[in-house]
């Protein structure tokens, strides 16, 4: 192994590693690898055997999003598969399963359906076309007299063969280059809420996530990892971790000190007993007001202009309206915490973990352990919870930099407490704000400056446009639907230290919050109604006002509320797919907000599942409001402050509020789903909040001794 791995910090391996994310190698397709008649396998999507069993393979990751059921809807529609003989597989990482939004092989961005909606419907539909062919060549009819239905070649006669009798000669035609898609009417599956096909497995408990590996021979490895990037161990004691009963060995990375063990928690208990002297470098000194100070100042100075629309320098206006806004980093906190394990034999690694990027983590690791990308495989576990952070490789990394070192298979377990300070967070970040009114109180000028680390330049495999702007740190903001005649929005780039990473909706999660709670100071100003005052400025956007006037009739917008109840709005596109929430809020006279119902609209194009559809935007709306109401990291001395949710909460089933999901008919193509639901929750709430009290709140998350008393 090359020592100089042993010598990188891991930002500078991941940064460096850029280049293994575009590695091409060729792997057979399971098609082509099965090299068998008793089956039919047009693609590498699809398997039909004799007894007519469909098997639809997934190459994206399983985290909770619904891609398991899906993926297998697409290719069964465009088929006429029996949905009851219909089942699903995890597809092993091979380019043949590569994202074709992305290129390679990989689950993030809200994309899996939006990427798969025509490849896979285009592979069912060709299955079908040669399943007909088939059968009408066995029958000695034109295919134009046969149809199919619920897993069947229906001849006009009267004639009928199950696909299963028919896999051995569909298997001998070709595909064909165009099959003939379905039009939406004639839908019989797309669009209905199935039973998703990876609830019994969890339930009874035969689903493996990657905590659940084991393997013969196998140790257990916790880290005592670096408290942030630059710092290193400059002295380590393993004296005690040693002494702890069932330690094997004591390992230094480039990113902190693995204590290896025969079981987890003798790994644990060795690796609070290290004694270790860190280096904190540069960062040593970083705190939080350090971050407001450097983001602030970012936000004052401007920089890189994402958008310039008219001249808002000279725009003429009868008033004007300043503010700014600060939301801080988040964590992920994924219920299951990060864990891999890797097995590194001679000039081969598995893997198994829950990851959202096999196919990165191919190259990746094929430059850790020194193989070629072809001789990584990746076995993808379901995964307890994505939400960005498990696209990122150091799990992976370390754990098979353990194994190759220790020689035997490792499982390396991050506890809470590791996940919560490992390193990757939602950016920081301020905006601020002016705009200006005529006199009938509309908008005639709007600028932005947003200040906040790059998650671009932080990814590895993302380059920065050469206009400046991290496309991630000004979306939503950079895009805004609003007719205003003269805007101008800036991005000013600032790092204070901490590695930044994709959270759940990236930039939208904290710039919607920024803009739509903007919007509604504007309104406040122009003294009108806040829904009002939106639709006057989305003439020109039919999406963003159909689904932002669903969701106020559905909520009764004109409806009074009771005593203490008040309500806010607020509306986003992200990810393909429009969202308006409106949100009903009391405050206490402790100034604790309750959010009592949140009625949402959602227009994410043609739909695969509306019952999946409702659950990510129940979820979505839950992950905001845990951000919304507590989510901070916080630094003092160059250290995380956080550790786990008692001082990190998240949503309590207690606090949850009434959710209400309407989906808005369209024939659009679809937008994602999994993300698009967190933007507007945070500025839906703190608009009602506003209209409860008279406070804005402009930072996150809300601060209830603001409205003590209010």
């Amino acid at each position: 192994m090359d020592s100089s791995l042993l010598r990188t910090s891991r930002r500078e391996f991941v940064l460096g590693s850029s280049a293994a994310l575009v590695l091409g190698f060729a792997l057979p397709s399971a098609a082509r690898a099965a090299g068998a008649t008793s089956s039919f396998q047009p693609s590498a999507y699809l398997r039909i055997t004799p007894d007519s069993r469909v098997t639809v393979v997934c190459g994206s990751a399983e985290m909770g999003q619904g891609v398991l059921t899906a993926i297998p809807m697409l290719v069964a529609e465009e088929l006429d598969a029996d949905w009851s003989r219909v089942s699903v597989e995890q597809a092993p990482a091979d380019p043949s399963f590569a994202n074709p939004m992305f290129g390679i092989q990989a689950t993030g961005g809200s994309s899996t359906v939006r990427a798969h909606w025509e490849p896979l419907r285009k592979a069912g539909a060709a299955a079908r076309e040669m399943l007909v062919t088939a059968a009408a060549a066995q029958w000695k009819v034109s295919a134009d007299q046969c149809r199919t239905e619920s897993g069947h070649v229906l001849h006009s006669s009267g004639k009928k063969l199950a696909y299963g009798a028919l896999v051995g000669a569909a298997s001998k035609l070709t595909p064909p280059a165009t099959p003939k898609l379905k039009e939406p009417g004639a839908f019989r599956i797309l669009g209905k809420p199935l039973h998703r096909l990876d609830t019994p497995p969890k339930v009874n408990g035969s689903a493996k996530y990657g905590i659940d590996a084991a393997l013969p021979g196998m140790l257990v490895a916790v880290m005592a990892r670096a408290p942030l990037p630059g710092a290193k161990a400059a002295a380590v004691n393993e004296a005690k971790a040693k002494a702890i009963k069932g330690v094997r060995q004591v390992i230094t990375l480039p990113s902190g000190v693995a204590v290896l063990a025969n079981v987890y928690w003798a790994a644990k208990q060795g690796r609070d007993a290290l004694e270790i002297d860190w280096d904190m470098g540069a960062n040593a000194g970083l705190s939080s007001a350090g971050v407001s100070a450097m983001l602030a100042e970012g936000a004052a100075a401007g920089g890189a202009v994402a958008r310039n629309d008219g001249d808002a320098s000279s725009a003429v206006a009868a008033s004007t309206l300043q503010a700014r806004y600060e939301a801080p980093y988040l964590a992920h906190a994924c219920m299951e915490p990060m864990n891999c394990t890797a097995w590194v034999k001679g000039d081969t690694v598995e893997i198994w973990a829950g990851t959202q990027s096999q196919g990165p983590a191919q190259g990746i690791l094929g430059q850790v352990a020194s193989v070629t990308p072809a001789k990584v495989k990746v076995h993808t576990m379901m995964l307890g919870g994505g939400f960005g952070r498990r696209f990122a490789p150091d799990f992976a990394i370390d754990a098979t930099l353990l194994s190759k070192l220790s020689g035997a298979p490792v499982k390396l377990i991050y506890s809470r407490e590791d996940d919560m300070r490992s390193g990757f967070y939602r950016p920081a970040s301020v905006a601020a704000f002016s705009a200006g009114l005529d006199a009938n109180g509309r908008p005639v000028v709007l600028t932005a400056k947003v200040a906040s680390p790059s998650i671009m330049a932080a990814s590895g495999f993302m380059k920065i446009p050469e206009n400046g702007v991290d496309t991630f740190a000004m979306e939503g903001i950079a895009d805004n639907p609003y007719d205003i005649a003269n805007q101008r929005l800036e991005y000013a780039r600032r790092e204070p230290g901490l590695q930044v990473w994709f959270w759940r909706s990236v930039g939208h999660s904290q710039n919607i919050f920024f803009i739509e709670s903007f919007i509604d100071e504007l309104a406040a100003a122009a003294k009108q109604d806040p829904l009002e005052f939106r639709r006057a400025l989305l003439g020109k956007q039919p999406r963003y006002k159909g689904v932002l006037e669903l969701a106020a009739d559905k909520a009764g917008w004109a409806r009074p509320l009771p005593p203490g109840v008040h309500r806010g709005i607020a509306v986003a596109q992200s990810f393909g797919s429009y969202v308006a929430e409106v949100a009903e809020v009391s405050v206490a006279a402790d100034g604790t907000p309750t959010v009592q119902r949140v009625v949402a609209a959602v227009d994410c194009g043609m739909t695969v599942n509306p019952e999946i559809i409702r659950r990510q935007i129940e979820s979505s709306i839950a992950f905001g409001l845990s951000a919304a109401l507590y989510g901070k990291i916080t630094l003092q001395d160059g250290r995380i402050e956080q550790s786990n949710f008692h001082d990190y909460p998240v949503l309590r089933m207690n606090e949850m509020p009434k959710v209400e999901v309407h989906i808005l008919p369209s024939v659009e193509k679809p937008g994602g789903i999994g993300e698009p639901g967190t933007p507007p929750v945070a500025p839906a709430v703190t608009n009602a909040i506003f209209a409860a009290t008279g406070i804005r709140i402009r930072q996150l998350p809300i601060d209830t001794g603001l409205l003590k008393h209010a």
